[in-house]
């Protein structure tokens, strides 16, 4: 239709970081941003002379103060918004130095899978949640 505007689209890399007894991190989107209040695996916008998992090793060093080691492949997809369609590309993270904190003010909280369903989990990441679920 003439006027209409293509939907944005945002790549973003993301981290699925597990803990010695098997729970999952997930973190709390602040407030300002969209889908505030919302649980989201940690990551974000890869930049573009940047590869998914170098934006990933960036991203959570920014968010986490983390240093991601070993990381692989675990699923890439697309979910579309009205206004946006996000590209996600998600990663087991294996191995990471550093101790996880909200270094932007965000809330942290690791949860069994089990746990995921319930959570409040950003509907862009809800594909990663039956994944992991599986």
């Amino acid at each position: 239709m003439p006027g209409l505007k293509p939907a944005e689209l945002i790549r973003v890399a993301a981290g699925v970081l597990r803990d010695a007894s098997g729970r999952i991190l997930i973190a709390q989107r602040p407030a300002g941003r969209h889908a505030a209040g919302f649980w989201e695996f940690p990551g974000g916008k890869i930049q573009a002379d940047e590869s998914p998992l170098q934006a990933l090793g960036r991203e959570l060093a920014e968010e986490l103060g983390i240093r991601v080691e070993a990381a692989s492949p675990l699923l890439c997809y697309r979910y579309p918004y009205p206004e946006r369609i996000v590209e996600l590309h998600v990663y087991a993270v294996s191995r990471y130095t550093g101790v996880a904190r909200g270094i932007e003010g965000q809330a942290l909280r690791w949860v069994l899978p089990g746990e995921l369903p319930s959570a409040g989990i950003l509907e862009a990441d809800r594909a990663i949640v039956e994944l992991l679920m599986s």
